[in-house]
C-alpha cells in the first residue's frame, strides 16, 4: 500500500473514533459504518498484513479480531467486542494500526 492510501487509512480510521458531531465526520460514518465500510477497512488492513475475523454473536454483539497474516492467527493485533459489525472493525483496525506503529 502506497504512503498516501496508508496515512487515508489510518486518518479515516483515527477520525471514527470521534463522536460524529462535525457534518464532516457524519459523512465519514454514513460511508463507513456499512458493510462496504467493513469491506474497505479489511482491504486496507489486509494490505498492511493483517487478517480478519469476524463473529456474531446472537443477534447483536459482533467480535472482530485482526491477525497478523500467515502467523495462524497467533499474533492479535486488534480486537474488539460492540454491538454493530462495523464499530467492532472500526476499533479492531485502529488498535491494529496503532500496533503496527510501535513494531521496528
Amino acid at each position: 500500500m502506497s504512503d498516501r492510501r496508508l496515512a487515508t487509512l489510518r486518518a479515516a480510521l483515527g477520525f471514527l473514533q470521534l463522536p460524529p458531531r462535525a457534518t464532516e465526520l457524519q459523512l465519514l460514518h454514513c460511508w463507513l459504518d456499512s458493510w462496504t465500510g467493513v469491506d474497505l477497512i479489511a482491504v486496507g488492513l489486509h494490505r498492511q498484513g493483517w487478517d480478519l475475523q469476524l463473529t456474531q454473536y446472537g443477534a447483536r454483539n459482533w467480535r472482530a479480531t485482526f491477525y497478523v497474516t500467515g502467523a495462524a492467527h497467533s499474533i492479535v493485533g486488534g480486537s474488539a467486542w460492540e454491538p454493530n459489525v462495523w464499530s467492532a472493525v472500526q476499533v479492531a483496525a485502529w488498535q491494529a494500526m496503532s500496533k503496527s506503529e510501535r513494531v521496528p
